[in-house]
């Protein structure tokens, strides 16, 4: 069978909705396992509405309507008033409804987890309506009662023997089956989330556990390009990429496929297709087991807005291993991620992310043990596979601060 992952981006509207049912009809009329996100930027929009809820209450009408709004809209362009699915979405609303009235926990991570599902819930009910309407057979099922987890809400770990069992067992491979991505359940069936690029991690999971011959994600490009075309005005596709190489793509900050997606698929060999849901009969990426790179050409990955900070001992001894562990730990405890680090004998450097906005209490808790030179706005280019002409590349954007290189990878700090 086949497992298919549709975003947000592909289902935003009627339309779109329409386009993925062709797909869905065209690519995998049988044996298919389809993985549907929440419609458009509706996690933004439920997030808004967690927002409300914690924190200014009288917004939160407003911000419901809204949602609800949007996928009756969605819903008037697909079916005919009477159809069962306008009592099947609005059966979900009240229940949300009923959640934010009766909700007694003050856990923020656990509300959100409660909430945030119902994106995916809308949609996939959605997409599996029209698929009914227009004569394409289908299963829709709550992906809470297949993939298991710890309680770890919004970034749960797979229960992977429970999650295994439950797949095998309840999963007809041999139908179209439509599930959500993101979102899965604990031992006490309150919902949990799977984190970053959770939906594509979904359908590694279900790809895993039915033995898939392949999992195909659908975006809006026409796969996977060797730089980000916001950035660079030349771009090309890559044919083929191994796990490996996607792998270290995604450490550096490409947004390729997280590696979590990646793991079980590499376990069992199953090949990841990125296609466009835009152009569906283009081949798009294909990303497996021992392949050269396809075109072997450099890969550009940028991350902005980082900090390059060096550090060094206030009495110009040596960083060794005693001070440079300290500072691993703070930059652990202050959230800080680190994405390049070069030292010398006197002087440790890292080019870190402030995600999580910690860093000054990070320079207050050393600046009075070390002495600290700070650059913030830089950005971070990675190259693998670089040459002469792809570092001339970078050099026209701004003044190099900082290089290092390894055999297949050169990084580069610039004053943005």
């Amino acid at each position: 069978m086949k497992v298919f992952k549709f975003g947000g981006a592909s289902v935003k509207d009627a339309e779109s909705v329409k386009n993925v049912a062709s797909i869905i009809k065209n690519e995998g009329a049988s044996d298919t396992l389809v993985v549907i996100s929440a419609m458009g930027k509706m996690t933004n929009a439920f997030e808004d509405v967690i927002h409300s809820y914690y924190n200014k209450l009288e917004d939160l009408p407003s911000k419901l309507n809204f949602i609800e709004e949007y996928h009756k809209e969605v819903m008037n362009v697909l079916f005919d008033k009477d159809d069962e699915i306008f009592k099947q979405i609005a059966i979900l609303f009240g229940e949300l409804g009923w959640f934010l009235a009766r909700n007694s926990s003050t856990r923020f991570n656990y509300v959100y987890d409660q909430i945030i599902c119902f994106g995916e819930l809308l949609s996939t009910k959605i997409v599996s309506a029209y698929l009914s309407k227009i004569g394409q057979d289908n299963v829709w099922f709550d992906g809470r009662s297949y993939v298991k987890t710890d309680s770890n809400y919004r970034d749960a770990k797979v229960d992977w023997d429970l999650t295994q069992e439950l797949i095998t067992n309840k999963v007809d491979a041999s139908k179209i089956n439509i599930t959500q991505g993101f979102i899965a359940a604990n031992d006490t069936e309150n919902t949990t989330t799977l984190g970053r690029e959770g939906s594509d991690y979904t359908a590694g999971i279900f790809a895993y556990c039915l033995n898939a011959e392949s999992v195909t994600i659908w975006k809006d490009v026409p796969g996977v390009l060797n730089a980000d075309p916001r950035v660079f005005n030349d771009t090309t596709l890559l044919e083929q990429i191994s796990y490996e190489e996607a792998i270290e793509m995604a450490f550096y900050g490409a947004s390729v496929i997280h590696p979590k997606t990646l793991q079980p698929l590499e376990r069992k060999e199953i090949p990841l297709l990125v296609r466009s849901f835009v152009n569906p009969k283009e081949p798009g990426t294909k990303i497996s087991k021992g392949v050269n790179l396809e075109p072997l050409i450099p890969c550009f990955i940028v991350k902005k807005s980082q900090i390059l900070i060096s550090i060094s001992a206030l009495d110009f001894s040596f960083m060794v291993e005693d001070n440079i562990s300290y500072i691993f730990k703070k930059l652990h405890d202050f959230q800080l991620k680190v994405n390049l680090i070069q030292n010398s004998a006197i002087s440790f450097s890292v080019c870190i992310d402030n995600k999580f906005n910690k860093f000054d209490e990070f320079y207050n808790e050393l600046k009075n043990d070390f002495k600290i030179e700070v650059q913030k706005d830089v950005d971070l280019y990675t190259v693998r596979h670089f040459t002469d002409e792809a570092v001339a590349k970078i050099e026209e954007k701004g003044n190099f601060l900082l290089t290092q290189v390894n055999k297949e990878t050169m990084q580069i700090v610039l004053d943005a």
